[in-house]
């Protein structure tokens, strides 16, 4: 067991001093530069707090859509050859795994664009 703060929760606490007390000290020239990297900082917090369990989700379910086994990048650029391929122009599946990884992708980068979920 690992001691508290966590990865993800030292990245809340460097966050929100990054955010609350060092950018109103930054010039404004430095502001955006010190907000990407906030928000760098938030989207490693999410996928630390997430776990694997989405990825290794996702990569069972394009391995059974694809009929075969790999990676994650291996199945998604296989997937996506066959898309524009028109391999899956009426496939409910594939439209159901494409909405399910974008909806987790959003979670991660920009949880406020999504009805309900918090932005942690």
């Amino acid at each position: 067991m690992r001691e508290r703060p966590d990865g993800a929760e030292l990245l809340a606490i460097a966050r929100e001093v990054l955010r609350n007390e060092l950018l109103p000290l930054l010039p404004r020239d430095k502001a955006y530069g010190a907000l990407m990297i906030a928000n760098a900082m938030g989207i490693a917090e999410r996928q630390l707090r997430s776990g694997m369990g989405a990825q290794e989700e996702e990569r069972r379910a394009l391995a059974m859509l694809l009929e075969r086994d790999g990676d994650l990048a291996t199945l998604n650029r296989v997937f996506a050859v066959r898309i524009r391929q028109g391999a899956f122009d009426d496939n409910a599946h594939a439209r159901e795994l494409l909405w399910n990884a974008t909806v987790q992708r959003v979670r991660e980068s920009a949880p406020k664009a999504l009805p309900g979920a918090s932005s942690r």
